[in-house]
């Protein structure tokens, strides 16, 4: 069962690579504001789901439904502008571009929409504060430590004001006080703004930041939450 006003779901779900199935009927739902950690351990499947959920990799079968539209049924270029607009995402090593600055890197989602430089930079500035990093503006990723490295791509994935922020283990390549900040910052922002967050992790302490968890194994998704309440 579905809950009522869910941002985004996925129902039934399956995806292979080859004779190997990803995903054998898996499902998930998340709120506007809510924090649902995607748990489960090495190739269960989760950063599958995340990719599917995200509209970067199509599902074989099952249907993914974003804000009342189906992401399947969407052309390539409406889903990529989704994720330019409405998704915000957070990866395990940043993926910043070290040829720019920390703030033009968080500027750039902005920029790539049409936005004037110096209204993108202001917009990155203020959550470049937000995540306390905002006296790194004219370093380079390559001249920040890794915390801090994380929380400049955590603002970039905040700057477009998105309403879905994936987060693919945003701490694992942290030490435990860094990893910490990290996931406060990052569900203290989010919530601030309603939007909801889906964190892949395999890290029980990381999932504590969350509202529910769903756990992955084998390509089958359990909410632990509908366990724990029937």
């Amino acid at each position: 069962m579905i809950p009522e006003g869910s941002l985004l779901v996925a129902r039934d779900l399956h995806k292979a690579y080859g004779p190997t199935p990803a995903l054998d009927g898996a499902e998930f739902s998340v709120h506007p504001g809510e924090v649902v950690a995607v748990m489960g351990p090495s190739g269960s499947g989760k950063s599958t789901l995340l990719h599917c959920l995200a509209g970067i990799v199509m599902p074989d079968s099952g249907t993914i439904t974003y804000d009342g539209r189906e992401l399947s049924a969407m052309p390539d270029a409406e889903r990529s502008a989704l994720r330019r607009t409405e998704f915000g995402f957070v990866f395990q090593f940043g993926q910043l571009v070290p040829e720019l600055t920390c703030v033009e890197n968080v500027a750039l989602p902005l920029r790539l929409n049409g936005v004037k430089r110096k209204e993108a930079e202001r917009t990155a500035l203020h959550w470049m504060e937000r995540l306390e990093v905002a006296d790194l503006g004219h370093k380079r990723p390559g001249e920040v430590s890794g915390g801090q490295g994380q929380r400049v791509a955590v603002a970039r994935s905040l700057v477009t004001s998105p309403r879905v922020v994936f987060a693919d283990e945003p701490t694992g390549a942290l030490d435990s006080l860094n990893g910490e900040r990290v996931m406060q910052l990052l569900t203290e922002a989010a919530r601030s703004t309603n939007a909801a967050v889906v964190l892949v992790t395999h890290e029980a302490r990381v999932a504590a930041y969350s509202d529910r968890e769903v756990v992955v194994r084998d390509g089958k998704s359990r909410d632990m939450m509908m366990e724990h309440t029937v």
